[in-house]
């Protein structure tokens, strides 16, 4: 397995939509492990593919409570709504207040390219939709109503 670079702030393909994965072969396979190592190693919970350079709709998310591979996630349903702070790994040093739906339930292909569905809420439910936003291009400081340095938070 490799770390992957993540890609920062400023880089294009953060803002681009992903493409589809139209097969699931081994290199998606490899793609999967080689994410979930760059996620841990960067301690982060959640990494989508455009945030290492690669532009495929696939999401890796771990918020504590075991690894969860998504291909091609979609966000089939979302309720309520709350603020809390968000970071990210392509946004270093930076949190910010973003309001995001309180509850959600994802469909996507796992690993087998079978269909499965996830009902979350809480902070799965927000990783869920923080990394799907990258798989359209966009970030969390797009949608946050006050961004802090941790630079700040610190002193």
């Amino acid at each position: 397995m490799a770390v992957y670079q993540i890609v920062q702030l400023g880089e294009d393909i953060l803002r681009q939509k992903a493409q589809e994965v139209k097969k699931i072969t081994p290199n998606i396979h490899k793609l999967l492990d080689n994410m979930a190592e760059t996620m841990y190693e960067a301690n982060g919970v959640g990494l989508a593919a455009p945030q290492i350079g690669i532009s495929k709709r696939i999401v890796v998310i771990d918020i504590g409570e075991g690894l969860i591979e998504l291909i091609n996630p979609i966000i089939v349903e979302k309720s309520g709504e709350e603020i809390e702070s968000e970071g990210c790994l392509s946004v270093p040093n930076v949190v910010g207040e973003v309001k995001r739906a309180k509850s959600v339930v994802i469909q996507a292909l796992n690993r087998d390219g079978e269909t499965v569905e996830y009902e979350a809420e809480g902070l799965l439910a927000r990783a869920f939709q923080h990394e799907i936003d990258h798989l359209e291009g966009i970030l969390f400081v797009d949608l946050a109503t006050k961004l802090i340095s941790k630079n700040e938070i610190k002193n």
